[in-house]
C-alpha cells in the first residue's frame, strides 16, 4: 500500500476497545452527537481512550443500574471516535463523538468498569437488490411526510437524511431520530440484514404517522374549543356592552337582581320585613354566582317574591250560587253547608273577615275530603290540600332552617306560593293520625297555624319572616277526636259527620256514584239502569257501612263486568243493561250480609246496645249466662278498663235491685258464676255507654224474661241507678236504623241531641228518654 494513500478509520479499528455503558438509548453508526458523562469510571475510560487512539465502544445496558458490569450489557453496540472533550463546572464531562460501525462483544476482558472487551465488527448484508432501492425511496418519502408535520425535525435533519447515500445508514439515521422505545432501537441496531432493518424502520414510521394524525386531530379539536370559547367570550362581552347601552341587565345575576328588586319594591314592605329583605338583596348583589350561598339566597328571594304579600280583592259573593254548588256536589251534610253559608254571610257584611278553622269528624267514606273542594268552589277561592297522616317531623309544617342543605319551606308557605292567594282554602287531612318522634311534634307546630290569635304573624323556619295566614280558610279532617291533642282541638270548630242510612246511600248512588262510575269505566249513562230494589240490596247485603266508599267500589265492579260484556259480545255496545236485585249475585257474588245478620235479642240474657267507633256508629249484642258453682262474675270480649268498670257497676246494681224488686233470693248469685260476653272478641271495646245495656242483660238473665224485640239502648249507669248522658247519639242512631231498630232507650240528658238528628234518620224510630235504670227495665222487659 503506498505511503500517501488515505486509509478509512473503519479499516484500522482495534480489536480491543474500552466500553462506555449507555443508560438512555443506543447510538447508531454514522451519527455525530454529544454525550454527557457523570460517573468517574466513564470519565476515566474517556481519558484513557483519548491518550490512546480515541476509540470507545458504546453499549446499551439491559437494565438501568448505577455501576453496570459486563454481564449487564447487550452484546451489540456501536464503536465511536471521540472528537472533542469538554469539562463542565459540576465535574461531569461532555464529549463529542462520531459513531463508525456496529460491533459484537466477543469476550469481556474485564468484568467491572473500566470494561475492556474484545470485539468483532459487523458489516451490513444484502445491499444490492432493487428491493433495497425501493425501500430506501419509501423510507425517504414517508419520513419526509413525518418531518413536515412534526416541528421537532429541523431542516438540517431533512438535508442529512437526503444526502446519505448508504441504505443501511439511512435506516440507522431514521431509527435514531424516531420516538421509539430503547429496546426496539436495540433490536434494530442488532440487525445486519439491511432489508430487514429497513422494513422494521418503515413499520415504526407508519406508527409515527398514525400518532401524528391522532395528535393533529386532538389539536384541531382543542383549537376549535378554544376558538369557540374565545368567540363566546367576545360575543358575551359585546352583548354586555349592548345591554349596558340599552339600560338592560348585563348577565343572569344582574337580571335576577333587577327582577327581585322591582318585585320587592312593589310589595311596599315595612319594618322588620323590609330591613331583612333589603339586607339579603344587597348580599345577593355582591355574591359570586359560583358560590353555594348564592343559590340559597337566590331561592329565598325567589320564594319571597312569589308569596302573596298583598291582600287580594274581597269580591262579592252570590249566596244562591254558593248554596247551589254545595247542594249539587254533596248530598246531606247540612251542618257543613250551613256553616259555610254563615261564613259567606259574615264576609258579605264585613269585607275583612278573617278565615275560619273547621274540623270535620266522621267515619271513612262520608265525604270529608271531597267537601273541601266544593267549599273552595262555593267561596270562589283557590284550594290546596295536604295530608299529615303519619307525619313525624314538625319541619314539614314550619319548614327547615336555611342553614341545612336542601332546606325547604313548610307546607303552609308552600301552599300559599302554589295558590298565589292570601285567602285560599287549605285542607289538612288525617289530622288525628299524626305521630311524634325525635324530630319534633307536628301537632304542636300546628298550634300556631290554627290559632286565630297567633297566625296573623306566622313565622316559617325557612322564610323567617312574619306572614299573615289569618285569612286562610282551614278545613281539618279526622276520623276521631280521641287522638287529637286537647290544645289543638280547642282551636277548631268541630262538626260531626254521621254515617249514612240506606235511604241516603240510595240517593247518593243515583245522584253521584253511578254517573261517576259509568264515566270512569267508559260506559254511557243510557246503557245501564238500576232498579231501586237493586240499590237497596247493595246497601243492605254488600255495603253495610257508615260511608259509601265500598258502595262505590261495588258499582265499579258491576260496571267493569258490563264493560267486558260490551267489548266481548258482538252488538253488545247497543244493548241496554238493567241491574235488578236477582242479577246482583251474577255481578257481585253472594251477599256479605243477610237478614240473619241483623242483631236481635232472642233469648233471656241478651240485649242490643249501641256503640260509637272511629268508623261510625255500630250495634253490638251483649250476652249473659249463669253456671252453677262458686259465686263469680266473668267478663270476655276484649273490654277496655272503662267498660269493665261499667260491667262491675251493672252487676252490683242488679244484685242489689233484683233482691229487692224482683224477689230473687241472694242464693241465686252465691251459687252461680255469671259470665257476660260481647261478641266479636277480636275487636277492642271501651267506654261507659253500655252500662244500662249490660245491666238489662243481667236482669233478663236472672228473671228469665226476654228483652223487647227491635229495641236498642245506650246510656251510662251509676251505682245508684241513674242513667247518665253519652256521646255520639247521632252516629248510634244511624247504626240503629241500619239494624232495623224501632225503639231506642236514651238518657234524659241526651234529649237535646235528638233534635239535631235529621228527620229521615229518625223516621220509624221511637226514642225513650229515661233518668233511672228502673225506667229502662219497664220499657225493655214488659210484663
Amino acid at each position: 500500500m503506498p505511503d500517501n494513500q488515505i486509509i478509512p478509520i473503519e479499516m484500522i479499528l482495534p480489536n480491543k476497545i474500552p466500553i462506555i455503558p449507555l443508560n438512555g438509548k443506543p447510538i447508531f453508526p454514522g451519527i455525530f452527537t454529544p454525550i454527557m458523562l457523570g460517573s468517574q469510571e466513564d470519565i476515566r475510560t474517556v481519558d484513557d481512550a483519548m491518550q490512546a487512539d480515541g476509540i470507545v465502544g458504546l453499549v446499551l445496558v439491559k437494565e438501568d443500574t448505577e455501576k453496570p458490569g459486563a454481564s449487564d450489557l447487550h452484546q451489540v453496540g456501536t464503536v465511536a471516535k471521540i472528537v472533542k472533550r469538554i469539562n463542565l463546572p459540576d465535574g461531569s464531562v461532555n464529549i463529542f463523538i462520531s459513531t463508525l460501525k456496529r460491533f459484537k462483544i466477543k469476550k469481556a476482558l474485564s468484568k467491572e468498569q473500566p470494561i475492556i472487551a474484545a470485539v468483532d465488527y459487523l458489516e451490513d448484508e444484502g445491499e444490492g437488490p432493487d428491493e433495497i432501492k425501493a425501500l430506501t425511496r419509501a423510507l425517504i418519502v414517508e419520513m419526509k411526510q413525518v418531518s413536515e408535520n412534526n416541528p421537532l425535525f429541523s431542516e438540517e435533519m431533512r438535508l442529512n437524511m437526503i444526502n446519505i447515500d448508504h441504505p443501511g445508514k439511512i435506516a440507522d439515521f431514521i431509527a435514531s431520530i424516531l420516538n421509539i422505545d430503547k429496546n426496539e432501537q436495540q433490536k434494530i441496531l442488532e440487525l445486519t440484514d439491511v432489508r430487514e432493518r429497513m422494513e422494521r424502520v418503515l413499520i415504526f414510521i407508519k406508527r409515527e404517522q398514525e400518532l401524528l394524525r391522532i395528535q393533529k386531530r386532538i389539536q384541531s379539536e382543542i383549537n376549535e374549543k378554544i376558538e369557540k370559547s374565545q368567540r363566546d367570550y367576545f360575543l358575551r362581552e359585546e352583548l354586555k356592552a349592548i345591554k349596558s347601552e340599552l339600560g338592560m341587565p348585563a348577565d343572569a345575576k344582574s337580571s335576577d337582581h333587577q327582577r327581585f328588586k322591582e318585585k320587592l319594591e312593589s310589595f311596599g314592605f315595612a319594618g322588620e320585613v323590609k330591613e331583612l329583605v333589603e339586607q339579603e338583596l344587597e348580599k345577593f348583589g355582591l355574591m359570586d354566582p359560583n358560590s353555594s350561598e348564592f343559590i340559597v339566597t337566590r331561592n329565598w328571594l325567589d320564594l319571597v317574591c312569589h308569596l302573596p304579600w298583598k291582600a287580594g280583592s274581597t269580591g262579592d259573593f252570590d249566596m244562591k250560587a254558593a248554596r247551589d254548588i254545595l247542594e249539587r256536589d254533596h248530598y246531606g251534610l247540612k251542618d257543613v253547608k250551613d256553616r259555610i253559608m254563615e261564613y259567606l254571610a259574615v264576609r258579605k257584611l264585613k269585607k275583612d273577615a278573617k278565615g275560619s278553622i273547621l274540623c270535620l269528624v266522621g267515619p271513612p267514606g262520608v265525604g270529608k275530603t271531597s267537601v273541601g273542594k266544593s267549599i273552595a268552589r262555593a267561596l270562589g277561592k283557590e284550594f290546596f290540600r295536604f295530608s299529615v297522616g303519619g307525619m313525624r317531623d314538625e319541619a314539614e309544617i314550619k319548614g327547615h332552617r336555611r342553614t341545612y342543605v336542601g332546606a325547604l319551606p313548610g307546607k303552609i308557605i308552600q301552599g300559599l306560593k302554589i295558590t298565589k292567594s292570601r285567602d285560599p282554602v287549605f285542607m289538612i287531612d288525617e289530622i288525628d293520625k299524626m305521630g311524634t318522634s325525635f324530630q319534633g311534634d307536628p301537632s304542636s307546630a300546628l298550634l300556631e297555624v290554627l290559632d286565630p290569635e297567633q297566625n296573623f304573624s306566622f313565622r316559617d323556619h325557612y322564610l323567617d319572616l312574619p306572614f299573615d295566614v289569618s285569612n286562610v280558610f282551614f278545613i281539618v279532617t279526622a276520623n276521631t277526636l280521641d287522638t287529637i291533642p286537647g290544645p289543638l282541638r280547642d282551636r277548631m270548630e268541630i262538626i260531626q259527620l254521621p254515617g249514612y242510612v240506606d235511604s241516603e246511600k240510595l240517593e247518593i248512588a243515583k245522584m253521584y256514584l253511578i254517573p261517576k262510575s259509568l264515566e270512569k269505566n267508559g260506559l254511557r249513562k243510557a246503557q245501564v239502569k238500576y232498579t231501586r230494589d237493586a240499590l237497596s240490596a247493595i246497601a243492605e247485603g254488600y255495603a253495610r257501612e257508615a260511608g259509601v266508599r265500598n258502595f262505590e267500589k261495588l258499582l265499579d265492579r258491576i260496571h267493569r263486568k258490563i264493560a267486558l260484556t260490551v267489548v266481548s259480545a258482538e252488538g253488545a255496545d247497543k244493548r241496554k243493561f238493567e241491574v235488578d236485585k236477582p242479577s246482583l249475585e251474577k255481578y257481585l257474588g253472594q251477599p256479605r250480609f243477610d237478614a240473619d245478620d241483623i242483631k236481635r235479642a232472642t233469648l233471656p240474657g241478651m240485649t242490643v246496645g249501641l256503640a260509637w267507633t272511629s268508623m261510625g256508629g255500630d250495634t253490638l249484642i251483649i250476652e249473659a249466662v249463669s253456671n252453677p258453682g262458686k259465686e263469680g262474675f266473668k267478663l270476655t270480649g276484649q273490654m277496655g278498663s272503662v267498660m269493665q268498670e261499667s260491667a262491675g257497676i251493672a252487676y252490683t246494681w242488679v244484685r242489689h235491685h233484683v233482691a229487692e224488686a224482683e224477689g230473687v233470693q241472694a242464693e241465686y248469685f252465691e251459687k252461680r258464676q255469671i259470665h257476660l260476653h260481647i261478641p266479636e272478641g277480636a275487636t277492642p271495646k271501651d267506654g261507659p255507654s253500655a252500662g244500662i245495656t249490660m245491666a238489662t242483660a243481667l236482669v233478663s238473665l236472672v228473671t228469665g224474661r226476654k228483652v223487647r224485640d227491635r229495641l236498642a239502648m245506650t246510656g251510662e249507669l251509676s251505682l245508684t241507678g241513674q242513667v247518665l248522658p253519652i256521646g255520639g247519639l247521632r252516629e248510634k242512631t244511624v247504626a240503629a236504623k241500619r239494624n232495623k231498630v224501632r225503639d231506642i232507650i236514651i238518657p234524659k240528658g241526651n234529649e237535646k241531641d235528638v233534635e239535631e238528628i235529621p228527620d229521615h234518620v229518625k223516621k220509624g224510630i221511637t226514642f225513650h228518654p229515661v233518668e233511672r235504670m228502673e225506667e229502662v227495665l219497664e220499657i225493655a222487659l214488659p210484663g
